[in-house]
């Protein structure tokens, strides 16, 4: 944290406005990141944010700097994914068999697929590869979104987590070998000539069951293009596909400011 950076958490602290807005904007791309990866959804990932920026502000005299404020604001994101009742309600649980079975129902053949190079087709794999994630339980996935994704370093991940390292080495682990598997036996991106799944052919279905919109989602806009993608896979280690798939998926940037929503909420004018 620079000295500039400091002085501005400082100020937030001792009831500075403009400082504490600053602050606010300065971290919510990196929790609606984080809440996009860990949810599947940019929409649920929306008020996620805000719900996690509020609990931000209202604790932010905690902070004492023991550790780096991006670490402290991760902590209390991260907490608020896996803790929070509405978070745990409204989690799918999901299992990598169910995807899979989902993910073969309704497949065209080569006829009926989609058109190659469709917008469409990165707006499926985008979320298909963030809904993959689901199937890891909480725990897990957060370990995998923390250490594989964001790449944070493991002893910084664990103090985030709340584990000790070794605990959190051990979690990434499963969880990594649990998506290289699935993605290596599933999806066509991986495995071209044996997996069953690809996008041109399971895109018509998505499309027909409301699984994704007549229309690219704004906020995963800033993605890889297909083929990018698909050169990405080409020319990457087997091992390492379903990592760089998974880190694929653009900035997932917020569609809007919340700072000045956030602030309000807090502390309404009188």
């Amino acid at each position: 944290m620079t000295q500039s950076e400091h002085s501005k958490i400082k100020l937030a602290q001792d009831g500075d406005a403009a400082a504490l807005e600053d602050v606010v904007r300065s971290i919510q791309d990196r929790v609606f990141r984080l809440a996009t990866r860990m949810l599947a959804d940019p929409v649920a990932a929306q008020d996620a944010t805000q719900e996690i920026l509020i609990r931000i502000v209202t604790k932010l005299s905690t902070y004492r700097g023991d550790s780096a404020f991006e670490t402290w604001v991760y902590r209390v994101a991260t907490n608020y994914l896996l803790t929070a009742r509405k978070m745990i309600a409204n989690d799918p649980g999901l299992s990598f068999e169910m995807f899979s079975d989902d993910l073969l129902d309704g497949l065209a053949d080569d006829r009926t697929a989609a058109a190659e190079d469709h917008v469409m087709l990165n707006e499926l794999r985008v979320r298909c590869t963030m809904a993959m994630l689901l199937c890891l339980d909480r725990d897990h996935r957060a370990a995998y979104v923390l250490g594989e994704i964001l790449e944070l370093d493991h002893r910084e991940a664990a103090s985030i987590v709340e584990v000790s390292p070794a605990n959190f080495r051990k979690r990434l682990s499963r969880a990594r070998r649990a998506v290289q598997a699935f993605t290596a036996a599933s999806c066509g991106l991986t495995t071209p000539t044996t997996a069953a799944c690809t996008c041109r052919k399971r895109l018509p279905a998505a499309m027909a069951s409301g699984r994704i919109g007549p229309t690219p989602s704004p906020a995963l806009s800033g993605a890889p293009s297909m083929s990018e993608a698909q050169t990405l896979a080409a020319e990457t280690e087997a091992g390492l596909v379903a990592a760089k798939l998974q880190r694929a998926t653009g900035p997932l940037t917020p569609l809007k400011d919340f700072a000045a929503d956030v602030l309000r909420i807090v502390d309404p004018p009188g």
